[in-house]
């Protein structure tokens, strides 16, 4: 793989951390929103990834060759879904939202959860960039090498 390449990758790793750390916040952002365009509380979002490479077994067995591995391309977002986890019901009969019962759903968000999320996507933003930046160290010094 050349150097470029792994430039391609960590971009395409830095778009989609982006994106998971958006999710996040709008997450946060909505963690006591009860009533949405769609009906009833907000639902949790979750990032899904996905690689943008050819099949793992063809990287593989070009390992060893070294000639497959130039079909990577890196990761993208499949899509962002909906957590499937029942809201929280709490009881607060002069809510306006508040059912029959007396009972308000609220989304299923744990601060604890988001910032966890948030800070791994954090943490991937950083290795990214410093992917980058060494990439782009080790392409000036292989310049600087044939001066």
């Amino acid at each position: 793989m050349n150097l470029f390449g792994v430039m391609q990758i960590s971009a395409s790793a830095l778009g989609a951390e982006r994106l998971r750390a958006e999710v996040v916040a709008g997450n946060m952002a909505n963690a006591e929103s009860t009533r949405t365009p769609e009906g009833g509380p907000y639902r949790r979002k979750q990032v899904v990834f996905e690689s943008a490479a050819p099949k793992f077994q063809l990287a593989l067995g070009g390992a060893s060759g070294g000639a497959a591995t130039a079909g990577l391309s890196g990761v993208h977002v499949r899509e962002v879904v909906a957590d499937a986890t029942p809201p929280v019901m709490r009881y607060e009969p002069g809510h306006p939202d508040a059912n029959a019962e007396g009972f308000v759903a609220y989304p299923a968000i744990n601060p604890v959860v988001e910032m966890t999320d948030l800070m791994g996507a954090m943490r991937s933003y950083q290795m990214n960039a410093a992917a980058i930046n060494t990439s782009k160290q080790m392409i000036q010094q292989s310049i600087d090498l044939l001066k």
